[in-house]
């Protein structure tokens, strides 16, 4: 099963690292991992998607006990929002140009690059939308992909991170 972790951390070097050669240590893939600030500039947030249930438990229980983990977070079975942000450069000759600026507006893809032969798409959505928009633009030749890796967040008005803090904090 397929599991996305939120972890919560102090804004430091080297933190990451940490976290990822913890998942490496017990022969987890990591299949996509995004970070970035939070809301609170000392606190950075990572989100992980793993694959695998069988030492799921025991690497969270780990990762809490790091000194600059805050707190973490299963949004596996969790009303929640995730997303991905995805830029494809595809070819684009003169007489495609328009076929493509539809495929992308059947997909709510911004044109955000365009050149002689080719044209960048950016699009944001889950891994299913950007999956098939990677699977039509096959047909038109696709030169280069990049994907963030998911961020997700709970929904509702109470943020995840009042379940990562200790009781003294929220």
């Amino acid at each position: 099963m397929r599991h996305t972790l939120a972890v919560l951390v102090e804004n430091r070097p080297g933190v990451l690292a940490h976290i990822a050669g913890l998942f490496s240590r017990r022969a987890f893939n990591i299949e996509s991992i995004a970070a970035g600030r939070t809301e609170e500039p000392d606190l950075t947030r990572i989100t992980i998607v793993v694959d695998g249930d069988e030492q799921l438990d025991q690497v969270t229980k780990q990762l809490n006990k790091l000194v600059d983990v805050v707190g973490v977070t299963d949004f596996t079975e969790t009303d929640s929002i995730d997303r991905e942000l995805a830029l494809v450069k595809v070819r684009a000759l003169p007489g495609t140009r328009s076929d493509l600026v539809n495929i992308a507006n059947v997909f709510r893809a911004n044109v955000v690059d365009v050149t002689r032969e080719a044209m960048v798409l950016e699009l944001t959505g889950d891994e299913d939308k950007i999956d098939a928009l990677c699977e039509v633009l096959k047909d038109h030749g696709i030169i280069e992909l990049v994907r963030t890796g998911k961020i997700a967040l709970e929904r509702g008005s109470r943020p995840a991170k009042a379940d990562m803090l200790p009781p003294a904090q929220t």
